[in-house]
């Protein structure tokens, strides 16, 4: 039923948040605390440590940032941190273990829930993709390139914005998975474990056995000896310079997915409010030294610029002679991938699952089949449609697009933490029945001296945050472009950049002083504003070295979610019908004045 909206209803049902019906002891006992440090340590790590070892750091080292990719990792580990502890703060908000599309949903509100939900989705299906074509490429590769080749002859795609060929084993294996995850999942979480064991053996087996053969003069490789015709850069250490870097660690941040499942076991964890952030920590300082010490070994072991785009190992270990260690890396890598392919399926339909139930999306997405006890159809439709993206794209492209769907998500939410550190738990008025023309300059300098967070405060508290997110995406924007342009328009985007950052320092000091919220939560994030500020800032410069090619594929996305949403979850929405229901009875319940 579509229903007419006025500004104020409008703005009601997109910040309409979800409530859960009040727990009797039984169920509050349902999930135990039995998770350890080694537990959240140990799952963080089988569902991050993948691809990015075998496959992303080749690639980006190759055209993107060349040795300078150590640094890459660095840098996207740093960002990845500092949206863990969001992550980590909003599992101890929300009484229900979940992702973020639950934690937004009852924090902040209906709209922004679903943009993160739907986000994640693309992101998930896209990452499961990338996974499936990293997987082929490097069986492919393996078994001497059959596919390439035959469907390069026969089937090529002549199309700027996809892959050389459809990859028709990367679609027949996410549905052979896919038919998996539908039949049921119970025994693949012992295959899981044992392929994780297995991955962790082939990284030690590549760092060992790569020390025997690494020069430190293919760090700083001249660039007069880079061949000609090869996109070398400028040679040295970080031969496509500071650009290459951050470009290569908005690229290398694919390697990071993974550890926000931590944040989603507050219900099980013993004393989450240590052991989650700790957890988070201890994950990404071992990827992250993983990740950094294999792609030094890499591009130390031979040239960057000769580097295979799609197995480097396998080619790496073939070009030295070493055939069994060879096969051995990609029998270990083929598990990563597995492991990481199983890890990035799984929560997919789980997501459609989730808002399908809440009413975001079409109903027969939350069907369960009866024998299997799995949202079947939401996981058919999973693997069909990342079937579809894996046979279509490179695997560069995948990562991109995966990459730019996870920082807009840790994006949303570090600016949801925020608006949730200043708003007013004094009362239960909303914010919108509060009037902006109220608050002059005046006014405006008195709440900066109030120790309490009320409507006025919280007011301000938005419209900084507002301030500090679009000067901080113009500041980002002109940075990544500023070598592009000189003479006339250099100096201006000075001006601009100048600007940007005063505004910017300006909002988040006057963030700090206002007052925050008195909650008693399991984990706060440290150093409010400064952290999550740093956290959008980073996010932001990361997305925007992404090509404008990687913004379109997932615009489009994005905007048929919001049309889905617009058309049928807004007026299908649980939270809509129960307080439809409540206003319903209400008004049965006022009794009327006849004249």
């Amino acid at each position: 039923m579509i229903h007419s909206w006025s500004g104020k209803t409008l703005y009601q049902s997109l910040s309409r948040k979800k409530t859960f019906a009040t727990e009797n002891k039984q169920e509050k006992d349902k999930l135990k605390r039995v998770l350890t440090i080694f537990d959240l340590t140990a799952l963080g790590i089988g569902a991050t440590l993948g691809s990015g070892v075998y496959v992303l750091a080749g690639t980006v080292a190759k055209s993107v940032a060349g040795p300078a990719v150590v640094l890459s990792f660095i840098v996207a580990a740093i960002v990845s941190s500092f949206a863990g502890v969001c992550y980590a703060e909003f599992a101890g908000r929300v009484p229900k273990a979940g992702s973020a599309y639950i934690y937004s949903y009852v924090a902040v509100g209906e709209f922004i829930a679903f943009i993160i939900g739907w986000n994640m989705f693309i992101e998930h299906t896209i990452g499961t993709a990338s996974a499936a074509k990293a997987m082929t490429n490097y069986l492919d590769s393996l078994l001497g390139d059959p596919q390439k080749r035959y469907m390069i002859a026969r089937f090529p795609i002549h199309m700027q914005y996809m892959g050389e060929y459809p990859d028709v084993a990367a679609f027949l294996f996410l549905m052979f998975i896919a038919l998996v995850m539908a039949w049921g999942v119970r025994k693949s979480s012992t295959l899981n474990t044992v392929f994780t064991a297995f991955n962790l053996l082939t990284v030690g087996t590549v760092i060992v056995s790569g020390l025997f053969f690494v020069k430190i003069s293919n760090w700083n490789i001249p660039k007069s000896e880079i061949p000609p015709g090869v996109d070398g850069g400028n040679g040295g250490f970080a031969p496509f310079g500071w650009g290459g870097i951050i470009a290569g660690a908005a690229r290398c941040f694919y390697g990071f997915i993974g550890f926000e499942s931590i944040s989603t076991t507050g219900e099980e964890t013993k004393n989450p409010k240590k052991t989650i952030p700790l957890a988070i920590v201890l994950t990404l300082v071992f990827v992250t030294s993983a990740y950094s010490i294999v792609a030094s070994v890499l591009t130390m072991m031979w040239p960057y610029y000769d580097q295979d785009a799609n197995a480097p190992f396998p080619v790496i270990y073939e070009n030295l002679g070493l055939p069994v260690i060879k096969y051995t890396v990609t029998c270990g890598a083929v598990f990563a991938l597995f492991t990481s392919l199983l890890g990035c399926l799984f929560p997919t339909p789980r997501i459609l699952y989730a808002m399908s139930c809440d009413g975001l999306l079409f109903e027969f997405l939350s069907i369960v089949n009866e024998r299997t006890k799995t949202p079947v159809i939401a996981t058919m439709i999973c693997g069909v449609g990342a079937g579809i993206l894996s046979s279509i794209f490179n695997l560069e492209q995948l990562v991109d697009m995966t990459s730019i769907g996870t920082l807009i998500t840790y994006l949303i939410v570090c600016i949801c933490l925020l608006v949730l550190r200043y708003r007013d738990t004094n009362t239960a008025i909303q914010d919108i029945d509060s009037n902006p023309d109220d608050y002059n300059i005046f006014k405006w300098y008195s709440l900066f001296n109030t120790k309490v967070t009320n409507l006025g405060t919280q007011y301000i508290s938005r419209v900084l945050i507002l301030i500090y997110t679009f000067s901080a995406c113009v500041f980002c924007i002109s940075m990544v472009n500023i070598n592009c342009y000189d003479g006339a328009f250099y100096f201006p985007l000075i001006v601009v950049i100048a600007i940007s950052i005063t505004v910017s320092l300006l909002s988040m000091l006057m963030l700090h002083r206002l007052p925050q919220a008195i909650e008693n939560l399991a984990f706060r994030v440290p150093l409010v504003p400064f952290i999550p500020c740093m956290s959008i800032i980073l996010n932001l410069y990361l997305m925007m070295e992404l090509s404008i090619k990687t913004w379109i594929r997932f615009g489009v996305g994005l905007v048929l979610g919001v049309f889905i949403y617009a058309f049928y979850g807004i007026h299908h929405s649980l939270e809509g019908s129960k307080q439809r229901a409540v206003k319903n009875e209400e008004n049965k319940n006022t009794p009327r004045i006849s004249c």
